[in-house]
């Protein structure tokens, strides 16, 4: 199993609740508002409403959190969406999840009481609860944009004034394409398919907008099968297709069928050169095709294809295959002709490193310590200093910024506890997790992590009992039944019962390379190197993780094929030559290599 972090940002979900065709109504202001001749609210209700403002002003965000969360249970729904809003921006889960309840209970079709209730639900992996808040969102926009809702003439004016616009004619796939972006932000992917289509599959039978957005949710959630008959119901009506014709060519990618992949974005490309030029070169470039990539993306600069979007693509390509000198010329020229942005200037700081430029790496990611990528920027300086073990200057990158943007600290917090684990210093990352837990309790991220780092400390024991427990609240979560498998396979325990489990995480995401991974790993330890290695190779076909090519170049020295191994090992060592596990790995069968 490689990595598989939640990246939750739910202090970003009052800011989007109100301004996204979402919320329809009170973003005006987050705090309650108590209406004309309106009865006062309970003394008690009163008291922890003021209670958790003080504490808001204080810094503690636990007790605001908990009081508005206590006052809603007897206040009205006003009181209730700002408990929950309170709840999600302080990253307290059950808050969160109790005033979500309370406010949907009291406003059953308010569109941000549905979309707040469904985050909630699905950080705790309760997809069909999800599913049925996502189902009232769908009414409720349906309702809202049928003819009957709308003023005479309003429909044809709409018309009129974005001729052949097609949010105009399909309002529901428009709104679920938004809601779904959030979701996506705050939950894992598999839980947000399973929660939208089930919303969404009908009756009435789905437009095509809404059939390709299920089909990219598949997509992301490593659903390949589902992907493919998404996109070939809407290809059954309308065979050209670009948005269709892309899912389909990443299904087949998904699924191993590159002849069909390519075959599919060759079809792409006779609807439109451009743009289904563009989705070849990705299909090349994903199947390790390099030259034929940049041989068609110079091709698409002759037919008129937008310079800046080649130079660009040309750039990424050469840094993904490892030819860090003319990705670092390519994003160069973008910087100087003003093509560029934060992330040409991240890539750069990146290439510094893996050249081993400790010195000029830390002095670039510095330039954006305040820019719009400077959580990753800040990071990874702060992984280089701490492999010159200056501890405390790489920490104080993490909480100096958490100082000025209280907004990112648990995301900041916890990039701090891998990195501690990371190098080598699992136990103060578990010291930082347990105290992140006091201010974020029961917090699925957290407690994740934590089981993670547990792991890495050689607590394995202890590790296996916190994926346990978590499963146990969660039973269908994928991510938990990868990650409790591949636990218990990489140590070589219970191994039928580690491969059962990362079997029930494959129904959720047939095709994800993290989980791919595992199963070729416990197909490993439970020594059938050859099946190991046919289904590794699928996870490094979709993944191209340097984790995954460790496992799969074993696999095949293991099986006979040391000159495969070899080849694999110098692919990934191309793409990231800092990865302690592939080195580890080179190390251990070829103890002479550089």
């Amino acid at each position: 199993m490689t990595g598989m972090p939640v990246f939750n940002h739910p202090w970003r979900f009052g800011a989007i609740l109100c301004v996204a065709g979402l919320a329809f109504a009170g973003c005006a202001s987050l705090h309650p508002q108590q209406k004309p001749g309106a009865p006062a609210a309970a003394a008690d209700s009163t008291a922890l409403t003021v209670s958790a403002e003080v504490a808001l002003k204080r810094g503690d965000c636990r007790t605001a959190a908990e009081d508005y969360a206590q006052a809603a249970a007897t206040g009205d729904a006003a009181l209730a969406r700002r408990a929950a809003q309170v709840a999600i921006a302080c990253e307290h889960v059950p808050a969160a999840w109790q005033a979500a309840n309370r406010w949907r209970t009291l406003a059953p079709d308010d569109v941000g009481a549905n979309t707040l209730y469904a985050v909630v639900a699905l950080k705790l992996y309760r997809t069909s609860d999800a599913r049925d808040a996502i189902r009232a969102i769908r009414l409720s926009v349906e309702r809202d944009s049928s003819p009957q809702a709308q003023p005479p003439g309003a429909a044809a004016a709409a018309g009129a004034a974005h001729p052949g616009k097609r949010a105009a004619s399909d309002p529901v796939s428009a709104n679920m394409t938004e809601l779904a972006a959030l979701l996506l932000e705050e939950a894992d992917a598999p839980g947000v398919l399973t929660a939208m289509s089930g919303a969404l599959d009908g009756p009435p039978a789905p437009s095509a907008a809404t059939l390709l957005l299920l089909g990219e949710l598949s997509l992301t959630a490593y659903d390949g099968p589902r992907a493919e008959s998404y996109a070939r119901q809407v290809l059954a009506k309308n065979d050209k297709d670009l948005g269709a014709l892309h899912v389909l060519a990443r299904a087949c990618l998904l699924q191993g069928r590159s002849t069909e992949a390519i075959a599919t974005a060759r079809a792409a490309m006779a609807v439109d050169p451009i743009r289904g030029g563009l989705e070849l070169t990705e299909i090349l470039a994903a199947l390790n095709r390099y030259e034929e990539a940049r041989a068609q993306l110079e091709q698409l600069r002759t037919q008129g294809a937008p310079a800046t979007e080649i130079d660009r693509r040309l750039a990424l390509l050469a840094f993904d295959s490892g030819d860090l000198k003319d990705a670092k010329v390519r994003f160069t020229r973008l910087l100087s002709n003003g093509e560029g942005n934060d992330g040409a200037q991240l890539y750069l700081a990146d290439i510094e490193a893996r050249n081993g430029d400790a010195d000029g790496a830390i002095a670039d990611y510095r330039r954006l310590y305040d820019s719009t990528v400077a959580l990753p920027a800040r990071s990874r300086a702060a992984a280089l200093l701490l492999d010159r073990n200056a501890r405390t200057e790489a920490l104080a990158l993490l909480d100096d910024y958490a100082t000025d943007h209280p907004e990112q600290e648990l995301d900041l917090t916890l990039a701090k506890a891998r990195l501690l684990a990371d190098h080598g210093d699992a136990n103060t990352g578990l010291a930082v997790l347990r105290a992140e837990l006091d201010r974020h309790p029961q917090h699925p991220s957290i407690e994740y992590d934590r089981a993670v780092i547990l792991e890495q400390a050689g607590q394995v024991h202890e590790s296996v009992t916190a994926l346990e427990h978590l499963l146990a609240e969660r039973p269908e979560d994928p991510t938990l039944l990868n990650a409790l498998g591949y636990t218990l396979a990489d140590h070589s325990i219970e191994l039928p019962h580690a491969e059962a489990l990362i079997r029930r995480a494959l129904v959720a995401m047939p095709d994800s390379p993290a989980a791919l991974d595992s199963l070729g790993w416990v197909r490993f330890r439970e020594g059938d190197a050859g099946a190991a290695a046919r289904t590794l190779a699928h996870a490094w076909s979709v993944g191209r993780d340097a984790e995954i090519a460790a496992h799969l170049g074993e696999a095949l020295w293991v099986s006979g094929e040391p000159s495969e191994a070899r080849k694999v090992w110098a692919t990934a060592l191309a793409r990231d030559p800092d990865s302690k596990p592939l080195k580890a790995t080179v190390r251990r069968f070829l103890p002479d290599a550089p």
